[in-house]
Order: structure tokens, then sequence, then C-alpha cells
């Protein structure tokens, strides 16, 4: 077994591992395989270790990597900030997009998504952490946001993104990702029909799974280090 295809069975065992131990079935929680920085070669071995969910963080570098690689099934995720001259090549090669957070990208997704092509699944992404480093809007903000969909067709609202601060106790992890839970949790209080928590990473995956994550974001347990 190659050393990518060791990496990917380990991640999977510690996703399985850490939803049983909070009596959810391991298929609840799906991967996503942040390939941010590398290349098509490491993302075909990861595809061919049985992966097909990849994340990127850029839309440039993205965009080569979806040419690159378009004889494969790869579901593409944009998981970065969405600028807005960059939404047409999103909406146009991106299947989700985790990162929403401001109405006019919203609009602009929709407005260019092509017409043969299913609605992008999206995410809001919430600032949990409070940190002005990091994107997303606060959760008071979320029903605002969240209202502007209902006359985008383009845009199906899956649910919730989140990247929890780093180098928090697992208690303080747990809570921070709560939050989320429960906004979500409030959203479809009001007539919203969500299915997703995008949230965890490799460092804290196991507190996200224990307060609901549907999917998680793993790139250095994949690929290693970067750089």
């Amino acid at each position: 077994m190659s050393e990518t295809c060791t990496r990917v069975q380990s991640v999977l065992a510690g996703i399985a591992d850490a939803a049983k131990s909070t009596g959810r079935s391991p298929a609840s929680v799906s991967l996503l395989a942040v390939s941010k920085a590398q290349s098509p070669m490491r993302i075909r071995e990861a595809y061919d270790c049985g992966l097909r969910c990849f994340g990127e963080n850029y839309a440039q570098e993205a965009l080569a990597k979806i040419e690159a690689l378009r004889s494969c099934d790869i579901e593409w995720h944009f998981i970065g900030p969405v600028q807005a001259n960059k939404t047409r090549g999103i909406a146009e090669r991106f299947a989700w997009v985790h990162t929403l957070d401001r109405e006019k990208i919203a609009k602009r997704l929709s407005d260019q998504r092509p017409v043969h092509l299913p609605p992008i699944n999206v995410c809001l992404q919430v600032n949990v952490s409070g940190e002005s480093s990091k994107s997303g809007v606060a959760i008071d903000a979320l029903p605002d946001l969240a209202a502007c969909m209902s006359d985008l067709s383009r845009l199906r609202l899956r649910g919730l993104m989140a990247i929890g601060a780093a180098g928090l106790s697992d208690h303080a992890q747990r809570r921070q990702f709560e939050r989320v839970r429960l906004a979500l949790g409030a959203l479809n209080a009001s007539g919203w029909l969500c299915d997703t928590l995008s949230m965890g990473m490799s460092d804290d995956y196991r507190a996200a799974i224990a307060e609901g994550a549907t999917i998680v974001r793993m790139g250095t347990a994949l690929f290693g280090p970067r750089g």
C-alpha cells in the first residue's frame, strides 16, 4: 500500500472511531480532502485510494487542477474566501461552495451557474471564533443571509461551515462547534431543511464530529505538512 493510501485509511479509521465514540454511524460523516497547494498528481494518488471529494481554496489554482483531472469523477468543493471577480469560474466548475458570507456573492454565483448544471450546494460560513482574520458572519446575522437564498434558484442552501480557533482544549473546541450546531437547528426551525455541518479539520475533527459535523475538511493528515 502506498504512503498516500496508508494516510487515507488512517484518516478514515479516525473518523469512524470518532463517530462511533459518540453513538453516530461512520457513514454520517464525509471526508473532504483539502488539496490546496497539492499537485494534480498528488490529488490523483488520493483519488486512486478511493477519495472522490476534494476541497480547494484558490480559484485560479483550482481551475487548472480541475482541467488536468477532468477524466476523474471528482466532486469539487470550494472552501476559500470567494472573491467577486472569481465567481464565474467557481459557479461553472464547483459542485459546492462552503464559504458563502455575502449576499452579493450569492447573487453572482446564482446568476453565473450554467443552466445545464444542478444548483450549487452552498454553506453559509460562520465566524464562530470571532477572529478578525477569519471570514464568515456572526451567528445572529445568519437569518438575514439565509433569507436572500429564497430568490436564488441556482443555489441550494445545505447548511453551515465554520473554522475553529486553534490551540483550544477539547472542551473549548466542542463548545465552539456546539454553537454552530445550535445555529443550524435554529435555521431549520425557521423553515429551512439544511442537512450539512462542514466543520472540523485535522486538529479538531473529533470535537466537530461529537457536535454533529457531517463533513470534515482534512489536508495535513492526508497529504502531510505543506511546504
